[in-house]
């Protein structure tokens, strides 16, 4: 198991293929951190399918609007086009390269319009750079990332079962 250095500074998700430990970047990405933690924190993300996998590039899920399980809204033919009820990011680019493990906030092809959705990077994706607003790394679970159902959409897919922040774990 990988050590917490930071609890305050990183995520356990709990997904159906099993745990995964992510390493937030504040320095990077701090506006896009203080989302992350607070959808986490407020349970928004339990429950939340992966609606988007693409072998040998990404695995999107977050949409905290259209697909959340259990959730109001709930809609599998509509999840990767909702949010949250939070305003958009202002987009938060930098230099740190999108490699295996990087968590990144998905967005329309405006680069102010991130919300609540995100991706973790199954393989080096360079063409990302600079273009996508990195807040963190898997340091600990990939295995499990890399078990998650593919599809454009998933049939039956994955889904985060809790995601806390650790200090509140």
């Amino acid at each position: 198991m990988a050590e917490i250095k930071d609890p305050e500074n990183t995520i356990i998700m709990e997904t159906t293929q099993g745990k995964v430990v992510i390493q937030l970047l504040p320095d990077l990405a701090p506006g896009h951190v203080a989302r992350i933690k607070e959808l986490a924190n407020e349970g928004a993300y339990d429950g939340v399918v992966f609606h988007r996998v693409i072998n040998d590039f990404m695995a999107q899920t977050g949409d905290v609007q259209y697909g959340k399980k259990g959730g109001a809204s709930f809609n599998p033919a509509r999840a990767g086009m909702g949010g949250s009820d939070k305003p958009d990011l202002k987009a938060e680019f930098s230099n740190m390269s999108h490699v295996r493990g990087t968590c990144s906030m998905a967005r329309s092809q405006m680069p102010n319009s991130a919300n609540s959705q995100f991706f973790i990077c199954f393989a080096d994706s360079p063409w990302l750079n600079k273009q996508y607003s990195v807040w963190g790394q898997v340091i600990e679970g990939m295995e499990n990332i890399d078990k998650i159902k593919r599809g454009e959409p998933v049939q039956d897919p994955d889904h985060i079962i809790s995601m806390k922040v650790a200090a509140n774990a």
